[in-house]
């Protein structure tokens, strides 16, 4: 046998991962630095995506499995597991979050390769004159226009839901590329910097209880249940009569104190559980 002195590809890999194994340490806290990252409900991608990471977010590791660590977000304490093999991080203090897009950002990293961000991606530092910003022990560098307009705004929280208006209907999904119905309203709710938790039925036990449809006003949440009782979708108020929400995509329908009419169906798809202000 001649001895090349290359060595094969799956040794090469395997020595790749122990190494960056080796270095995701239980407890320490990180920041996400790929566009968004799957969380799932066990270290397999056979498992369920319950919810992702998105730019910018941090979070602590919590258990590790092979090529996969199971960790809890900073920003609305989900844990799930990530696999390692497809994951863009640094390691970072524990601290306040950053500044929250409200739009799309093309971006470049010090590779010149090209990420585009979407709205809800965090990013620190911004420098408009730089045209950068940073995140981690990264700085990112911007194409095209780059203001303040990319993390401010004046929309209220139904102006920007309505911006999300078809994005397509994704279990697990926090973008607007691939959303579901928690999604879509934690997203909305995170872009104005107020923070909701990240599931349906946890969102329900957060603002104020409003008894009646009548006295629904635009931003509140109404939450539907399911056969058997319990909270399974979620939709906000556009206006009276009116209701955004995730299902199949992002659409428009009519709702009254029995729930969400479907057009096309000439039935009702949810039934209405109860309504709640997240905005005094």
């Amino acid at each position: 046998m001649v001895e090349t002195g290359l060595r094969p590809l799956s040794t090469t890999l395997s020595g790749i991962f122990t190494n960056f194994e080796a270095n995701i340490h239980i407890m320490e806290n990180y920041i996400c630095e790929n566009v968004f990252v799957p969380l799932r409900a066990g270290p397999s991608h056979k498992t369920e995506m319950l919810s992702q990471i998105l730019f910018g977010e941090k979070y602590s590791v919590t258990d590790k499995a092979g090529s996969w660590i199971k960790i809890e977000t900073f920003f609305d304490k989900y844990q799930g597991w990530i696999d390692m093999g497809h994951l863009q991080h640094s390691p970072v203090e524990e601290s306040s979050g950053g500044r929250v897009l409200n739009r799309s950002l093309l971006c470049y990293k010090n590779d010149k390769t090209k990420l585009v961000l979407e709205p809800g991606c965090e990013i620190f530092n911004p420098d408009f004159k730089a045209m950068g910003f940073s995140a981690g022990n990264n700085k990112y560098t911007t194409g095209g226009e780059f203001s303040d307009n990319f993390i401010s705004t004046n929309d209220t929280v139904t102006d920007l839901a309505m911006k999300f208006i078809n994005s397509p209907y994704i279990w697990g999904g926090r973008i607007p590329s691939g959303i579901d119905c928690s999604g879509l309203t934690q997203l909305v709710y995170k872009i104005k910097g107020i923070p909701i938790p990240r599931d349906s039925w946890r969102q329900s036990e957060a603002g104020k209880t409003i008894d009646f449809i009548d006295q629904a006003v635009a931003g509140d949440l109404v939450f539907f249940d399911n056969e058997k009782g319990k909270i399974s979708h979620v939709g906000m108020i556009l206006s009276r009569g009116l209701v955004i929400h995730a299902s199949g995509r992002v659409r428009i329908d009519s709702i009254d104190h029995q729930g969400i009419f479907k057009a096309e169906i000439k039935d009702y798809s949810h039934h209405l559980r109860m309504i709640k202000r997240i905005i005094s």
